[in-house]
């Protein structure tokens, strides 16, 4: 099962890309894994990667459940991807090695859910206007592409063609669509929700303040910040059987 959202990103507001300069400084593409505690108890390994000349990041992991989570950062085009890919039990990866003596890292700032409406399709054929790792990521959705009204007129407003986007049928204080867990027609459409979070990731720079011999003060980095973030995704879908995580949300 596949589902993929995508929405805006401003630079300026968001300082991930600045933390990851520390990634970043090591070389074009860098890497770096650390071990994290889901909200089920559960320990994983997530993958974060910055990419210097694409001006982007990458964010990966995968749940207790099977479910496979990404999160792409294209500041270039302002454009932010989640990416979710739901396995069978037989792919489900076990977690992290119990052998292994890494630390179990705790984000410093646990912040609240982030809830979006996404009620417009992407067609995925012209997706590549909006971010060209839409077309690497999404792929196997196809039909299952969704973003928010303001979001696309944000992008519409940036000569982005109305072409890329269709409109869904409205999900909120409609009485003909029905929220997915209540209906038993898998053919029926539907509200769904689903929800994610994103245990551990750099959210801002650490400044520092030193002296030089004449006693004047000056700020340096000297570490990042980790945060948490979760995110509340509601849409439409035109058959139950798109929206079968949602029993368990």
């Amino acid at each position: 099962m596949f589902a993929r959202w995508i929405l805006p990103v401003s630079v300026r507001n968001n300082r991930v890309i600045l933390a990851l300069i520390l990634l970043i400084s090591f070389g074009v593409c860098s890497e770096l894994k650390v071990r994290v505690r889901l909200a089920d108890g559960q320990i994983t390994e997530e993958t974060l990667e910055a990419d210097s000349e694409r001006d982007s990041i990458t964010v990966e992991f995968k749940q207790g459940d099977g479910t496979l989570i990404t999160f792409v950062a294209d500041f270039k085009q302002d454009v932010k991807i989640f990416p979710v890919m739901r396995s069978s039990p037989a792919n489900q990866w076990p977690g992290c090695d119990r052998k292994t003596h890494a630390p179990i890292r705790s984000a410093e700032e646990r912040r609240g859910v982030e809830q979006l409406t996404m009620n417009m399709a992407v067609n995925l054929s012209r997706a590549w206007q909006l971010s060209a790792h839409i077309h690497n990521v999404c792929g196997e959705a196809r039909e299952s592409i969704y973003a928010g009204e303001a979001d696309v007129k944000h992008w519409l407003d940036r000569g982005v063609e109305g072409s890329v986007f269709e409109i869904l049928p409205p999900t909120v204080d409609v009485p003909d669509v029905q929220a997915c867990p209540t209906l038993r027609d898998l053919w029926q459409p539907c509200a769904c929700s689903y929800s994610l979070r994103l245990e551990w990731y750099p959210c801002l720079l650490k400044y520092c303040r030193s002296r030089d011999t004449a006693g004047k003060s000056s700020p340096y980095k000297c570490g990042i910040k980790s945060c948490s973030k979760g995110y509340r995704f509601d849409y439409y879908v035109p058959h139950r059987q798109l929206c079968l995580w949602d029993d368990e949300t």
